[in-house]
């Protein structure tokens, strides 16, 4: 146990740290540093004040230095940089922003909460007054400024991560035509390919100028406007351009304190929390922490962790062994309509990881179909194809994605299989869900799979199908294919006529069924073994396909 704590840095890590310091010692020292003017303030609810889905500034304040202060009885002094850790006296340099004064600072022990700061390329034009980063309150009131008294018509938004994601939508709540420019080929790195092309499709309903696969060359002055120049040769002209490319921990002063950094770029912590100096702990994003599903460092920059990590790292320097178990990376993200959420490891992780995988694809209703205002969500499963031990899903929808990644998130931390989705008992009425939840279909897939009750094939793996060997089976109603159209060269047979039109197929060949979402195509599938035919599923069906396929031709 400590009698003196310091802490470097607010918000989620810092603040929550400070807290639950003092609930478990009334009579500690605790002290905290932070650079900026406000000590916790709701980072994630920053692009929703300039887009006033948040009307009142205030809201954005979970509390005040002088309010924290009188609460918890913690010297809480704002604007106050640490600039050097001096290790071998235990002293911080403390840096006033509003007096000048340079101190120093004993700690019995010290915790690190710097968090990460934006990406910032050092590309031409990065440094105009209206190209921005969003980060903290200073740089919302800035971007909230500009679009409150310029009124920009149009703006390029750097990145399709999380923040790019949502300061899309709330500009666009705002009037501005946006332009998204994305260096990889997908919106939403967490998701896999054709689940992020759900996304996309929906960005350009809403009509977001989509270009991916190009990065930013240069933003050149235009008048009172930005030219951006693409490493495509593109030249996209707006008013003001908001960089989203991602963000990297904020480890310069662990670095110069001689603290351990780790491969990813991040501060290097036991499951303690503790640093490589015994008498400092780090928390938040500028560390890196254990994946619980591969056991390996990683950097997952999101409040939750951030949060259990400042509470872990209290007890510890009071005296309360308490140990961060890791994290599987559950995050959510709202874009207009839809939700879009992940958990575990996705396909291009398990790939580079050689971990074994099978996916399985369902699309559910919200609720019961039945009930008014049911609207279909598509899930993506990953889970062992020995054991069927789950290790990551996705979800994207307009209703209750956010409810069914949580579950899924709780079967992950227990080392649940798809078989235990099968019998989840989970809560029906017909306005929340259905006998059969989302989450149960999924399990019921994924067993299909490994009791080899159902063979599939993958959506990109159908332009690479031999027509000589192979037919595509489109079983959808003939109402359906006349007005979504159908993939090219497939035989279409509605199931409700397979039985009595086999006739027409040819057994020496493989079919592969496929309706909208992959339930009526398992019928066809079940009919045509048992029928004597080589058959296949199309995983996911048509809206799977045409989601996947549709992005590529867009790009």
């Amino acid at each position: 146990m400590t009698d003196k704590l310091v802490i470097v840095g607010g918000v989620a890590g810092g603040a929550t740290a400070a807290a639950r310091a003092r609930r478990l010692n009334e009579n500690a020292q605790i002290i905290v540093l932070e650079r900026g003017p406000y000590i916790s303030f709701a980072n994630c609810g920053l692009p929703y004040y300039i887009g006033e889905v948040i009307k009142k500034r205030k809201d954005l304040m979970v509390t005040d230095a002088e309010s924290f202060s009188k609460r918890y009885n913690v010297d809480v002094r704002a604007n106050s940089e640490v600039v050097e850790i001096d290790r071998a006296n235990r002293q911080v340099v403390v840096f006033n922003h509003e007096t000048g004064e340079q101190y120093r600072e004993s700690y019995g022990k010290l915790i690190l909460s710097p968090g990460a700061e934006p990406i910032r390329p050092p590309f031409e034009g990065v440094d105009m007054d209206n190209v921005f980063t969003l980060r903290n309150i200073p740089d919302t009131d800035r971007i909230k400024a500009y679009v409150d008294e310029n009124k920009p018509e149009r703006a390029v938004v750097v990145g399709g991560g999380f923040i790019g994601l949502e300061m899309i939508e709330n500009l666009v709540f705002r009037g501005v035509q946006i332009t998204m420019v994305e260096k990889m080929d997908q919106v939403m790195p967490p998701l896999d390919y054709e689940m992020a092309a759900l996304v996309q499709a929906h960005m350009i309903e809403k009509k977001v100028d989509c270009r991916l696969g190009d990065g930013v060359a240069a933003l050149k002055q235009n008048g009172s406007g930005i030219t951006v120049e693409t490493e495509n040769g593109n030249e996209i002209d707006c008013d003001m351009v908001i960089l989203s490319i991602g963000v990297r921990p904020e480890t310069g002063l662990a670095r110069k304190a001689g603290l351990a950094i780790g491969n990813s770029g991040g501060v290097c912590v036991d499951d303690t929390l503790r640093t490589s100096d015994p008498h400092i702990y780090a928390v938040g994003d500028a560390v890196e922490i254990r994946h619980r599903l591969t056991g390996k460092p990683v950097l997952i920059p999101l409040a939750g962790p951030a949060n259990k990590q400042g509470r872990i790292a209290a007890d510890n320097v009071m005296g309360r062994l308490s140990v961060f178990r890791g994290t599987i990376g559950t995050s959510a993200v709202q874009v207009f309509e839809n939700t879009a959420a992940s958990v575990g490891l996705n396909e291009k992780t398990l790939k580079t990881e050689n971990i074994p995988y099978t996916a399985a694809y369902t699309h559910s209703g919200s609720h019961a179909g039945y009930y008014p205002g049911a609207e279909t969500m598509a899930v993506k499963l990953l889970f062992s194809p020995g054991t069927g031990r789950l290790l990551g899903a996705q979800a994207v929808g307009k209703v209750g994605v956010d409810k069914r990644i949580d579950v899924l998130a709780t079967a992950i931390y227990a080392g649940l299989t798809v078989f235990d989705l099968e019998e989840l008992d989970l809560c029906y009425a017909p306005p929340y869900g259905s006998a059969k939840d989302p989450v149960n279909m999924a399990g019921y897939v994924g067993a299909n799979l490994l009791k080899k009750d159902l063979e599939k094939i993958n959506w990109d793996e159908v332009a690479g199908l031999d027509p000589e060997r192979t037919v595509l089976l489109d079983v959808r109603s003939k109402i359906e294919v006349r007005t979504s159209g159908t993939i090219d060269g497939a035989v279409h047979i509605p199931v409700d006529e397979l039985r009595d039109r086999m006739g027409e197929l040819d057994k020496n060949k493989t079919h592969v069924a496929y309706c909208a979402v992959g339930m009526r195509s398992y019928l066809a599938y079940k009919i045509l073994i048992q029928h004597g035919f080589s058959a296949a599923n199309l995983a996911g069906g048509f809206r799977t396909y045409l989601a996947a396929t549709e992005k590529i031709l867009l790009m």
